[in-house]
C-alpha cells in the first residue's frame, strides 16, 4: 500500500536544555550548523520533497519562530503546555492536522534527504547500535511491525530521526491520547513512551538508514565533534563572557552539563575548563569554581 503524504509536523516547542547554555539563550533549532539553520534546512528538504504544508509547534521563546511563516509559508502553532509536559503536549496541539503525517523533531540534522512525497507504510527511523546504548531500541515481528520497544540494548535498530504515520494510525493515536491526555502520569510522557505502550494497536515498521545519516545533538560537545567551527567560535555570549572572565580559549570550555531546580527549570550549568570544574548560574551570571 503506498500512501501520498499530506503533511509534516515539526516539534520545536522544548527548551532543550541539555544544550546549555546556547539553548538558553536561543532555541535549539535556529542554531546554525554547518551554515545553515538547522530547522530552515530540515523546511527546505520537505518542501523539495513536495510536502506543502508544513506545521511548526512552537513554545520556548516562541517569537523567535514567527519569521518562518514568511520565509517558507509554514503554519505555525502554539504548544502552551511545553513546560508542563513532554512531547505528547506538540502532538496534542497539532491533532487537527495529522493525516498521513511525517512527525519530525526539530533539531534532527539529516546529511541526505529522507522524505519522500509517497510513503508505502507508517513508520519510524532508525540506525543500527552494534555496541550498548541507551537509546530506544526496536524488535520486529515476522511481518516487519515494531512488537517490541526498550530503553537501552546492544545489536539493536534504534529510534533516530522522524516518524510517518498513517491516516490509520493518526485517528487511533489520537483517540489513545485523547483518552489518557488528563491523566497526572501522562505529562511527563515522550509521544513514543504512549506508542510504545500500545504497540498491538499501533503499527510502525523499521525505516532503516545507514550509519552517518541522521544526527541529533544533545550537547555542544556533540556539535563540536560534527561541526568544527564550534569549537573555537562558540556562538554563545555566555561562553565568551567565561572564556574573557577566564582568560582562557572558547575551545577549552567543555562538557557543560545543565543544572536544574527542583520543578526542572534549567538555572545554569557546570562546565570544565581542563581539569578544573566551574558553574555558572544564569541569574546572577557568576561563575564558581566547584
Amino acid at each position: 500500500m503506498s500512501y501520498k503524504v499530506d503533511n509534516a509536523i515539526i516539534m520545536a516547542a522544548g527548551t532543550s536544555s541539555r544544550f546549555a547554555p546556547l539553548s538558553y539563550e536561543m532555541p535549539k533549532a535556529l542554531i546554525e550548523v554547518k551554515g545553515e539553520i538547522l530547522i530552515e534546512r530540515q523546511i527546505r528538504q520537505l518542501q523539495q520533497a513536495g510536502i506543502r504544508q508544513i506545521i511548526v509547534v512552537v513554545g520556548y521563546k516562541k517569537e523567535q519562530f514567527e519569521y518562518l511563516n514568511n520565509k517558507f509559508g509554514v503554519v505555525i502553532v502554539e504548544n502552551e503546555e511545553y513546560l508542563s509536559r513532554n512531547n505528547n503536549g506538540s502532538i496534542y496541539a497539532a491533532k487537527s492536522f495529522l493525516n498521513n503525517t511525517y512527525i519530525c523533531s526539530a533539531d534532527n540534522y539529516f546529511c541526505e534527504n529522507p522524505f519522500e512525497k509517497e510513503v508505502s507504510d507508517a513508520y519510524y527511523a532508525a540506525v543500527y547500535a552494534n555496541r550498548e546504548t541507551t537509546e530506544w531500541c526496536m524488535k520486529a515481528d515476522s511481518e516487519g511491525n515494531v512488537c517490541e520497544v526498550t530503553i537501552g540494548g546492544k545489536n539493536a535498530w534504534y529510534m533516530l530521526g522522524h516518524a510517518f504515520w498513517s491516516e490509520k494510525f493518526s485517528r487511533k493515536f489520537i483517540e489513545i491520547l485523547e483518552a489518557v491526555y488528563e491523566m497526572p502520569e501522562t505529562k511527563n510522557l515522550l509521544w513514543e513512551s504512549i506508542y510504545a505502550a500500545h504497540l498491538d494497536e499501533l503499527k510502525l515498521k523499521i525505516q532503516k538508514y545507514p550509519d552517518n545519516y541522521i544526527f541529533e545533538f544533545d550537547t555542544l560537545d556533540e556539535l563540536r565533534l560534527f561541526d568544527s567551527s564550534y569549537i573555537n567560535n562558540t556562538r554563545s555570549r555566555i561562553l565568551k563572557a567565561i572564556a574573557r572572565e577566564l582568560q582562557s580559549p572558547e575551545a577549552d570550555i567543555t562538557t557543560i552539563q545543565a543544572i536544574r531546580s527542583s520543578n526542572n527549570a534549567a538555572t545554569g550549568f557546570t562546565f570544565m575548563v581542563k581539569e578544573n570544574c566551574y558553574e555558572y548560574i544564569y541569574k546572577t551570571k557568576k561563575i564558581r569554581r566547584v
